[in-house]
């Protein structure tokens, strides 16, 4: 009779490992998404908006010189014809 009582509580010891593991998977994964859903967040509210404003003002920078040596006609929306 000892030896199924000890057998039972090797098998409850042995079921609450595998559920802490379980349950610490579960909370790994849980705050892995956490930290995406942060790094998105990062991404959309501060990256963003200055690679936005660098590259708009780098086009800008671009169209104002193309303007001033071209002028706005054809040449400045279909390029310079070369001869």
């Amino acid at each position: 009779m000892p030896q199924s009582v000890q057998s039972l509580d090797t098998i409850s010891v042995s079921s609450d490992a595998s559920y802490d593991s379980d349950e610490e998977d579960r909370l790994a994964e849980q705050e892995w998404q956490e930290s995406l859903q942060q790094l998105k967040q990062l991404l959309t509210i501060v990256l963003l908006p200055y690679l936005g404003k660098f590259l708009g003002r780098r086009w800008s920078y671009w169209a104002y010189a193309r303007y001033v040596r071209l002028g706005l006609g054809k040449s400045f929306f279909l390029g310079e014809k070369h001869l």
